[in-house]
């Protein structure tokens, strides 16, 4: 069938010329094949217990992970290992369990003689839309978007986790996914997850060759009993980048914005694309922070007291505004946020000036203030997030959406309303003719 194609693992040296090689044949559709490059022997193991069904692995025989036990897993996984080494014989790798031995020096025709000699082909690596079960989840409307993002150190992270605590508290949110879209994803720890698989990764691959359903996507996240919300983990590395494919992760976030009711995104701070530095690979490397800055209802900018952090949080909201949030859009946060009002009155008066300053407008909300309250111990224990901060972020965040709404309202053209035309009033035809 036309939906036939290996799906392959490969665990490779980063820089290994062969390793790249395959993954542009499988990404030009070259070679009829989805090829799933691993980090580790770990990684590796673990996509085998998945459940999903794998052709072959092509393994780097200059790995010291690459060893017998590493080729039993994937025979007895049912996979084809299939080692790639340089030749020079020290190892001999079909006593040790390898099916075929292929060269560093890897050609496309050598790669598919030796597949179809050793590898069977998987009818239709996803499941296509006609075998999706009628008992499945019908699909909601996008979900609104909530991207929040903050200088490093100002706890826009666990900002994220109380907005999405608070959001799910709410029926008529729920469910609320949390999403991890830094480069340095955090919310693993946070939330002591315990694993890194499935996440980011898993879910944007399993989008290059099809459409998972609600339940295959709610699959790949973790559910968070303690706060009512899922975590959808983010990238292993911060090199992991470079894994995903740009048409890939947009199919995958807007299907988890059909899967659940709201979906709040912990961002890093860089926007730049290729409009902006000229540079395509600029633009891949924040595609993540971009597609959800850009997608957002509301975003929730973080910074903190004092003369930094005021100047870190304005100068944030002017790079927002210029990727082009509209600054109704916009809700300043200001956490660990002092207690007395005349503090807070002066940090507001001086936020207007600045932001007015860079941004020209006059439409952004006054600073939400977050007090101090024992983050750190209720993250430790695994508990909700204490009052009043879901509270607080909730409100702001309704307040966002219908500021949002009234901006887009306020610009549509005005519709002429239609008048009922009384019998008679036009005249007759002919009428004042010659």
């Amino acid at each position: 069938m036309a939906a036939d194609r290996y799906v392959l693992l490969g665990l490779g040296r980063p820089r290994a010329e062969w390793f790249r090689l395959v993954g542009r044949w499988a990404t030009a559709a070259s070679l009829p094949a989805d090829f799933v490059k691993c980090v580790s022997a770990e990684e590796l193991r673990a996509r085998l217990r998945s459940g999903r069904r794998f052709s072959a692995a092509l393994l780097d025989g200059q790995l010291p992970q690459v060893d017998r036990d590493l080729l039993d897993d994937v025979r007895d996984a049912g996979c084809a290992p299939i080692v790639v080494d340089d030749g020079r014989g020290r190892r001999d790798w079909r006593a040790l369990g390898a099916v075929a031995v292929l060269p560093e020096e890897l050609t496309r025709e050598q790669l598919l003689e030796t597949l179809a000699a050793n590898a069977v082909m998987v009818s239709g690596a996803l499941a296509r839309p006609d075998d999706r079960r009628d008992d499945d989840v019908a699909r909601l409307a996008p979900a609104p978007v909530a991207a929040v993002v903050g200088p490093g150190g100002t706890g826009s992270s666990t900002v994220a986790i109380a907005l999405a605590q608070g959001l799910a508290s709410r029926a008529e949110h729920s469910p609320v996914l949390l999403a991890d879209l830094c480069r340095h994803a955090e919310q693993a720890m946070l939330h002591d997850a315990g694993d890194v698989f499935p996440g980011l990764q898993e879910l944007v691959d399993a989008h290059r060759a099809g459409r998972p359903t609600p339940r295959e996507v709610r699959a790949a996240t973790f559910a968070i009993e303690a706060r009512g919300y899922h975590l959808l983990l983010g990238l292993r590395q911060p090199s992991h980048w470079t894994m995903l494919r740009p048409r890939a992760f947009e199919a995958a976030f807007a299907n988890l914005r059909q899967t659940f009711r709201a979906v709040v995104c912990d961002i890093d701070g860089d926007f730049e694309g290729e409009d902006q530095v000229g540079s395509v690979e600029i633009e891949e490397r924040n595609l993540l922070s971009r597609t959800a800055l850009l997608q957002a209802a509301v975003v929730l900018v973080v910074g903190r007291p004092g003369m930094k952090g005021l100047h870190s949080l304005v100068r944030l909201v002017g790079e927002v505004t210029a990727a082009g949030v509209a600054p109704a859009a916009i809700v300043p946060v200001v956490n660990a946020a002092p207690r007395q009002s005349r503090q807070r009155a002066a940090i507001t008066a001086d936020f207007a000036a600045l932001a007015r300053a860079i941004t020209g407008s006059r439409e952004l909300a006054s600073p939400v203030f977050l007090p101090r309250r024992k983050i750190d111990e209720a993250l430790q224990d695994g508990v909700p997030l204490p009052a009043p901060l879901p509270e607080l972020l909730v409100g702001a965040y309704l307040a966002a959406l219908e500021r949002s709404a009234a901006a887009a309202a306020s610009i549509l053209p005005e519709v002429a309303v239609p008048q009922r035309v009384a019998p008679g009033s036009l005249g007759r035809l002919g009428e004042g003719s010659d």
